[in-house]
């Protein structure tokens, strides 16, 4: 299927467009974009930097992706931003490219919601599945872990890490670790309780689901200090695979700083920032 753009929209000839790709009225796309097959670019958005755009996406208009990030450690540098397949990225959204010193690339995983005005800062990982909607403000090096549900007006402080098909209520303020599969919530945030709505519309059966119910009880509502609740789970018989999981999300949060484990790797991502960009991975 051939390529549809507006009169209107300025593509630079060295962009590179898959089939059936269309683009809106008064669209830019920079030289160094790379838009899969069957996207969808509605009007006035904004695709520059070294971006690439997978398969049927839809960007609905006014967004801008792959801007430099907001970041004064920045000089120009190649990074990138990535995004998959299957995305909805609504108005006014923006997304930065990463910075050397945070990896050099922002990515943005598969079959996710970025509803309005959600801002995506430079050297973020979102994976498959995640909502953000309208007005989260993700600072930079946030990980969003898959199908996670993050609701409008959340503030993530940098290097966060929100767990899998967790949820966050709207006008959270997030400064730590968000623990997979709860629900959190407040000023400042709290787990409140396990996200058994989202996890039964993810396909956990019910056995998977009281075994966290049962993790939550312990750790959260007992009272007694997180670290000892943490050992009498670990030590404790059948846990399901889903316990493990928040068991050792929990203890990653442990070794962090701040209550962030992303904040202890920060050598690590100026590492292999540099090595992408010497490598030339984004030439």
């Amino acid at each position: 299927m051939a390529t549809k753009i507006h009169p209107t929209a300025v593509v630079d000839r060295r962009a590179e467009l898959g089939s059936g790709v269309e683009v809106g009225p008064y669209s830019i796309l920079g030289a160094r974009v790379t838009v899969g097959d069957d996207t969808i670019i509605g009007p006035q958005v904004v695709i520059e930097g070294v971006t690439t755009i997978g398969a049927r996406n839809r960007i609905v208009g006014q967004a801008s992706l792959g801007g430099p990030p907001q970041d004064f450690s920045y000089k120009g540098e190649p990074t990138e931003l990535a995004v998959g397949d299957d995305n909805l990225i609504r108005e006014f959204v923006t997304i930065n490219r990463g910075t050397v010193k945070g990896g050099a690339i922002t990515r943005v995983g598969s079959s996710c919601l970025l509803m309005a005005c959600s801002h995506v800062a430079h050297d973020c990982q979102l994976e498959d599945k995640v909502i953000l909607a309208n007005n989260v403000m993700l600072a930079g090096h946030v990980l969003i872990g898959r199908g996670a549900n993050i609701s409008g007006g959340v503030g993530a402080h940098h290097f966060c890490t929100v767990g899998e098909f967790a949820y966050v209520g709207g006008l959270t303020r997030l400064e730590r670790d968000v623990p997979p599969f709860m629900v959190v919530e407040g000023h400042r945030a709290r787990v409140r309780n396990v996200n058994s709505v989202g996890l039964m519309r993810n396909g956990f059966d019910e056995d998977e689901v009281e075994s966290l119910k049962d993790a939550f009880r312990l750790l959260f509502r007992s009272r007694k200090p997180l670290a000892q609740a943490m050992a009498e789970l670990r030590h404790s018989e059948g846990q399901s695979p889903s316990v493990r999981h928040l068991l050792e999300s929990l203890e990653r949060t442990e070794r962090g700083k701040r209550g962030r484990y992303r904040e202890s790797l920060r050598e690590e991502f100026a590492r292999e920032g540099a090595e992408r960009i010497a490598s030339g991975a984004t030439l």
